[in-house]
């Protein structure tokens, strides 16, 4: 169990690089088993879902090289369609292996995903949308079993939530049936975006990336391709809400502002002034936050879930009442008790969480309960008085690239025990 120490309270202030984003980086390594010869990927972070990734890869048959950022894939040598439980346990975003495999083979074997428990994340929209391409799915002991004995084609497909996962696995398996799909009720999030850009890089021909529907012309042969991961915007949030909660000032450099949009807004009304470029974000934080309005998840180009948790450490210590809803998961406050062992005043029934701003937060002894909330007690201990000591920081570990080394380059004293 790894255990990540922060002495506060400090103040955030520099320059630091935006990671790769996680988000992008798994369903892109997805992708790779789709293309013949070698695939790079770059600016990939280096995560241990990431790496867990990179197993299922290679389980298959794939060739799978990491080195400083990059990652290089060759699948020309696939020799199995079975992906070990093992494997699928180790994250959530395991099923977006389902699409590919049964693409690229015809089968595919898998039981269903692990990672954090923040809730039901069903995938029977990724199954009802899979069928509609023409496979044929059994389900027994939590197994599933595919197969596409006719082949894959393409359809209309309609999803009645615009889920990330079931998109990108649609267009997975949806690039090698023969005709045009198209997805009505599409996510748009910027990883769906990057997606469908390494697809076309690779020789796919999809239309509609960003909106709400979604046309693929499948059947077409994918090579290979070297294709640079955008960067993490639930990482660069995290980290604009610990400079706010510290006082800080801090340029976040290789950003992508416009993938932000839903979130400065919102840093903005506690009172932190902001100054974006092309590619970099700069925040200042006034000596005291103010409360903001409510702050509502949803999905692009509504307010993140994935930045609900660290947005919520920040206004712990904001002058008034902030009201969060969190309409994407049923479990996503696990870090509101932990918060309040440092004295915060948070109350949350259902949906709902109510935040009372304190002028202190203390630091303690907590427990991440998940990836987001982890990274929450990680803002909240920069502002703590004294020694905050956050366990099970693995499972920070599956989403932030050596988070306490980032934490120190910009004035944050951290460590790993």
């Amino acid at each position: 169990m790894a255990c990540l120490m922060i002495q506060g309270p400090a103040r955030m202030e520099g320059s630091i690089p935006v990671q790769g984003s996680k988000n992008s980086t798994l369903p892109l390594l997805a992708a790779t088993l789709l293309c013949k010869g070698e695939t790079v990927l770059e600016n990939c972070p280096a995560l241990s879902d990431v790496t867990a990734c990179c197993e299922i890869l290679r389980s298959l048959g794939c060739r799978c090289v990491a080195d400083e950022g990059k990652i290089a894939v060759n699948a020309e040598d696939v020799v199995t369609s079975e992906i070990p439980d093992e494997l699928m346990r180790e994250l959530r975003s395991s099923i977006v292996f389902l699409g590919p495999v049964l693409g690229r083979t015809g089968r595919a074997e898998l039981t269903f995903p692990g990672g954090c428990e923040i809730g039901a994340r069903p995938i029977d929209l990724h199954i009802a949308a899979l069928k509609k391409l023409g496979a044929v799915i059994e389900e027994s002991g939590g197994r599933l079993c595919c197969s596409a004995p006719q082949g894959l084609t393409g359809a209309d497909i309609v999803l009645p939530f615009p889920s990330v996962g079931a998109t990108e696995n649609i267009m997975l398996a949806a690039v090698c049936a023969k005709g045009i799909t198209t997805i009505k009720n599409a996510a748009r999030e910027p990883e769906i975006v990057d997606l469908a850009d390494f697809l076309q890089e690779c020789g796919a021909k999809i239309g509609g990336a960003g909106e709400s529907t979604l046309c693929i012309e499948g059947g077409r042969p994918l090579h290979g391709a070297v294709h640079r991961v955008i960067p993490d915007r639930i990482w660069a949030a995290t980290f604009l809400s610990a400079a706010a909660a510290t006082g800080g000032e801090i340029c976040l450099t290789g950003a992508q502002p416009a993938h932000l949009v839903p979130v400065l807004p919102v840093l903005e009304e506690a009172g932190c002034r902001i100054r974006c470029t092309y590619d970099t974000i700069t925040l200042k934080a006034p000596a005291v936050l103010r409360a903001v309005s409510p702050v509502r998840t949803m999905p692009y180009p509504g307010f993140p879930t994935d930045a609900q948790a660290p947005l919520m450490a920040m206004t712990c210590l904001a002058r008034g009442t902030s009201l969060f809803v969190e309409n994407i998961f049923e479990c996503r406050y696990k870090h509101a008790p932990e918060l309040l062992r440092m004295g915060a005043n948070i109350r949350t029934e259902g949906k709902v969480a109510v935040v009372e701003g304190v002028r202190r937060l203390f630091g303690t002894r907590v427990c991440a309960r998940d990836l987001r909330g982890g990274a929450a007690l990680a803002v909240a201990g920069a502002a703590a008085y004294g020694q905050t000591a956050i366990e099970h920081a693995e499972l920070i570990e599956r989403g932030y690239e050596s988070l306490e080394k980032s934490l120190s380059a910009v004035g944050i004293p951290a460590w790993m025990e």
